[in-house]
């Protein structure tokens, strides 16, 4: 996949209610491979987010950028919110991507 293929902000998480990784990237398949293995952020690692629980998908990287640090800014409320309004189980979307963008 070329690069900024898949623009997407993101959400993590290591089980339901549990510890949150909001990230933005230009290539959401490939960063999420990094995460699974463990080489994505110091942080996610750590603490084992390795669940994609919700993303959304942007043309650009300007308004990604955007959503995330809106996202980093809210309470952890509002994000799980944002998380159950989409996955309500917290299911692990990754399965939903491909190589070739969905």
């Amino acid at each position: 996949m070329a690069k900024y293929d898949f623009i997407a902000c993101y959400i993590l998480a290591n089980r339901k209610n549990g510890t949150l990784y909001t990230g933005v990237t230009s290539d959401l398949f490939q960063r999420i491979e990094q995460h699974k293995l463990g080489k994505g952020s110091v942080f996610a690692a750590k603490y084992g987010c390795d669940r994609l629980v919700w993303y959304a998908r942007f043309p650009e990287m300007a308004p990604a950028l955007q959503r995330e640090r809106t996202i980093k800014g809210w309470p952890r409320q509002w994000k799980i919110n944002l998380i159950e309004e989409h996955n309500r189980f917290w299911d692990d979307l990754s399965g939903q991507l491909s190589e070739y963008g969905w």
